[in-house]
């Protein structure tokens, strides 16, 4: 398993960070790893809203079929499955005052047969991705949400 954890602070009001957040096509923005990332239906937003998800690491790119599977006002989950991986993204959004957030992101990703071998090397490309989520996401919601 690989798990990634970083807290920042976010100048934006918790509920336009979490309406941002809660849809994850926004992905695309504020995680470095995700090339493509397409709400499977039309409907609103709700838990159980699926998401088809492009990712790529070291230069391999892989698809993860994500769910919303907790929407609560300041907590989301999201995970994310194939037949290689089990991720789960979880997102806690804590209100400070003065219109701005402490936002926690922690990533855990479970990594399923032959592709548990590889797990030691790829904490080395999710640190990465975390180091440059942890930079620049707190200015993409400002800008975006």
């Amino acid at each position: 398993m690989v798990t990634t954890e970083r807290t920042f602070r976010v100048n934006v009001p918790v509920e336009r960070a979490r309406a941002y957040l809660r849809d994850f096509a926004n992905a695309i923005d504020w995680d470095p790893g995700t090339v493509s990332c397409v709400q499977q239906d039309d409907g609103p937003i709700a838990q159980g809203t699926k998401w088809d998800n492009v990712s790529e690491v070291f230069g391999r790119k892989t698809d993860l079929t994500y769910e919303l599977t907790r929407d609560d006002p300041q907590r989301i989950i999201f995970k994310g499955t194939n037949k290689t991986a089990t991720s789960i993204d979880d997102i806690t959004l804590t209100e400070i005052g003065d219109g701005a957030l402490d936002l926690r992101y922690r990533s855990e990703v479970t990594f399923n047969g032959i592709a548990k071998v590889a797990s030691p090397f790829l904490k080395i490309a999710f640190a990465k991705i975390a180091a440059q989520m942890e930079r620049e996401m707190p200015g993409i919601i400002e800008q975006k949400a």
